[in-house]
C-alpha cells in the first residue's frame, strides 16, 4: 500500500523490496565480517576517496538535500548506489541504535556475492529507468 507515496527527487530511479531487502542485508553482512561506514558524512568521504563498493541511500530522509549530492557522487566515481525507503532500517542493519540517512559498504566481508547480485539488478533497473 505505501507504494504511492512520491519519491524524493534525489531517488533517481526505484528498486523492487527484494533488492531493498538484499541491500539491507548486505549492509549486515559486511557489518559483522567487512567494513561499513555509516551515516551521511562518513559515507560522503568513502565515496570521495572511492572506497565504497555499494551506497545505500534512505529515501525518507528529511531535509532531502542531506543525501542528496550522494547520487551525482557516485556516478562520478561509478560507484554503485542503492535507494531503500527507511533511514531506520539502514541504521539497524549497520548496528546503531539511531537512524542513518545512508551507509556504504567499504570492505564486502562475506557479502562479496551479495553486493555483486545487487549491483547488477541496480544497473538492470536503471537502464529502464523505473520500478517494475
Amino acid at each position: 500500500m505505501g507504494e504511492a507515496m512520491s519519491k524524493p527527487f534525489y531517488a533517481k530511479y526505484s528498486v523492487s523490496k527484494e533488492v531493498a531487502d538484499a541491500a539491507y542485508e548486505a549492509l549486515q553482512i559486511a557489518t559483522r565480517t567487512g567494513s561499513v561506514r555509516k551515516g551521511t558524512n562518513e559515507t560522503t568521504k568513502a565515496v570521495e576517496r572511492a572506497r565504497a563498493k555499494l551506497v545505500v541511500i534512505a529515501e525518507d530522509v528529511d531535509p532531502p538535500e542531506v543525501v542528496a549530492h550522494l547520487p551525482i557522487l557516485c556516478d562520478e566515481r561509478k560507484i554503485p548506489y542503492v535507494f531503500v525507503p527507511s533511514k531506520q532500517k539502514i541504521g539497524s542493519a549497520v548496528g546503531i541504535d539511531v537512524p542513518a540517512g545512508s551507509a556504504c559498504v567499504v570492505d564486502v566481508g562475506e557479502a562479496a556475492s551479495l553486493v555483486k547480485e545487487i549491483t547488477k539488478r541496480i544497473e538492470e533497473q536503471r537502464k529502464k529507468g523505473t520500478s517494475e
